[in-house]
């Protein structure tokens, strides 16, 4: 993870990976396309901002990328919006049990600026 730090703010950059079923490519998209506008407004209040994904699509792994602002909560997924998401793409991505995307955390090992 990387830390930014913005005068009395700090800013975490973090990255994790996931896994789209194949042939999914197109929904995922789809489905992301059309954000649900409650979700994206929940992940604002959150503090979680320029929240990209990227598809390698030799492998079906999703490489994401999000800021999280220093009052992030970690509680989201007990949110009901967020499992309801969930539920949602379960259909075209590997998830745990509670439907939660099975991620990876990923270590950051290199920083240009």
């Amino acid at each position: 993870m990387f830390l930014l730090k913005f005068g009395a703010d700090t800013m975490e950059k973090i990255a994790f990976k996931m896994h789209l079923k194949p042939g999914c490519k197109a929904e995922y998209k789809k489905r992301h396309d059309a954000i649900w506008p409650e979700l994206k407004a929940l992940l604002n209040k959150e503090g979680i901002s320029n929240y990209f994904i990227f598809l390698d699509e030799e492998t079906n792994t999703l490489f994401a990328t999000q800021e999280l602002s220093g009052q992030s909560s970690q509680s989201l997924g007990q949110n009901s919006v967020v499992k309801r998401w969930w539920d949602y793409m379960a259909d075209i991505m590997e998830v745990n049990p509670d439907n939660s995307p099975i991620t990876t955390t990923l270590e950051q090992v290199f920083y240009m600026e």
